[in-house]
């Protein structure tokens, strides 16, 4: 059994992704390849169902909240790997790509607290915005 290790933001339990819980899908490679792009299928589709997975329930939901195009409806994530030659390789940057994703959604983003600007920053943007507004005077009709 190979484990990915993916650490959490402090005070975060290690969260592990196990190999059983990822399937590969071996496809054609897109673009230029001479003679052998037709007959080799070195890239790789990395297909991981969320919601069966040993991850932790928030970690899950995070996962399933990534925006574009990569977490079906179904909440299985794809990830497509085609950058290296051999097949080995793409799976091992699959993973690596994984792991950076279960990580991030592993960290908790710390709340947003609303502050109000200070008075010497606003006393700065009404000074610019006057020096702004003379300089575009300047370029008004000329009045006889």
């Amino acid at each position: 059994m190979q484990a990915i290790e993916a650490g959490g933001a402090v005070g975060c339990a290690m969260t592990l992704v196990r190999e059983e819980e990822v399937e590969f899908t071996a496809v054609r490679s897109q673009g230029p390849g001479g003679q052998n792009v037709n007959k080799v299928s070195s890239a790789v589709h990395l297909r991981f169902d969320i919601a069966a997975s040993s991850l932790p329930p928030a970690v899950k939901e995070r996962l399933l909240a990534l925006p574009g195009r990569r977490v079906s409806k179904e909440g299985v994530l794809v990830l497509k790997s085609q950058s290296e030659r051999s097949q080995e390789q793409n799976k091992a940057l699959a993973m690596e790509r994984l792991q950076a994703l279960v990580e991030e959604a592993a960290q908790v983003q710390a709340p947003r607290r609303a502050t109000k600007p200070t008075y010497g920053s606003k006393q700065r943007r009404l000074k610019g915005k006057a020096i702004r507004s003379q300089i575009k005077a300047g370029r008004g009709r000329v009045e006889d």
